[in-house]
């Protein structure tokens, strides 16, 4: 069977050639959606023979969705990663026995990530492994209309790869945190929606699949007391699952991707939800 790979770009010079590399002798063709790049990104990926084409970026679903109904993909199977992502070699011959020989039955599979910041990987914490479904047959996978944390769904049979992809945080320490920034804030208003079910998201149980699983507990999380939230889930994944094994580096992401990015998400929603509903004052004699 055939593979197509689907790549979301946008000035991914620093990672994206170790990307093009993980996949090459796998995909039959490689598609990098690209959404204004201003540096070698382009010439990086037609220099690897992939095709590049442009489109606004809107959020990560909407843009993972337009690839999936716009391209010209012809691969039996599709496997769509983002720029800083790469698998690993024993990823890449388990896919590659999988296309072999998949169950006709089977609609996709799911990926264990294991994050890498700044050359430390994060194997404590509860960081891993963390399940993405990235590869599924073509034709049968959609991606969650989510602001933000999108994961893709697929109808029928799923199985889990054992060998790892990885989450290559390379890059700026200050684009790191402008990118948590804007992730927060959409977090934010995700969270002043509403949780409740509605098409095209994936929802909480923990009896099903790992982002069911992952929803259920989120859930949990949401109910607690915003803006203490935050230093409950850092002593949770930093002291009880062992995230002060992995090292300095670990320690920073903990910190920031933890307790930061979580504050800051719970310091917006608190801001998005007084602009809606302003605290009036109390009129003279009440």
């Amino acid at each position: 069977m055939t593979l197509s790979v689907v790549i979301l770009t946008l000035d991914a010079e620093a990672t994206l050639g170790r990307t093009l590399d993980s996949v090459a002798g796998l995909a039959d063709e490689v598609f990098c959606v690209d959404s204004g790049s201003r540096d070698r990104t382009a010439e990086i990926a037609r220099a690897a023979g992939a095709t590049v084409v442009e489109h606004p970026f809107e959020h990560y679903g909407a843009q993972r969705n337009w690839a999936i109904d716009n391209l010209p993909l012809t691969g039996d199977w599709e496997l769509h990663l983002d720029a800083d992502e790469r698998l690993t070699p024993e990823l890449a011959i388990e896919i590659r026995g999988l296309l072999d020989g998949a169950p006709a039955a089977l609609a996709g599979c799911y990926l264990p990530r294991l994050v890498h910041f700044h050359g430390q990987p994060l194997r404590h914490g509860g960081m891993y492994p963390i399940w993405h479904l990235r590869l599924f047959r073509r034709g049968r996978g959609r991606c969650e209309d989510r602001l933000y944390d999108q994961h893709f769904y697929v109808e029928g049979p799923t199985e889990r790869l054992s060998a790892p992809m990885i989450d290559d945080m390379r890059g700026s320490f200050a684009v790191w945190k402008a990118r948590h920034r804007r992730w927060a804030r959409l977090e934010a208003e995700q969270l002043r929606r509403g949780a409740g079910p509605r098409p095209g998201v994936i929802a909480g149980r923990f009896g099903g699949s790992p982002v069911e699983r992952k929803r259920a507990l989120r859930r949990l999380y949401e109910g607690l007391p915003p803006l203490v939230r935050p230093f409950l889930l850092f002593a949770y994944r930093f002291l009880l699952r062992g995230g002060f094994r992995d090292g300095w580096w670990g320690w920073r992401f903990y910190w920031h991707q933890t307790l930061c990015f979580r504050l800051l998400i719970d310091w917006y929603l608190v801001k998005l939800r007084l602009e809606r509903d302003p605290i009036r004052p109390a009129r003279p004699g009440r």
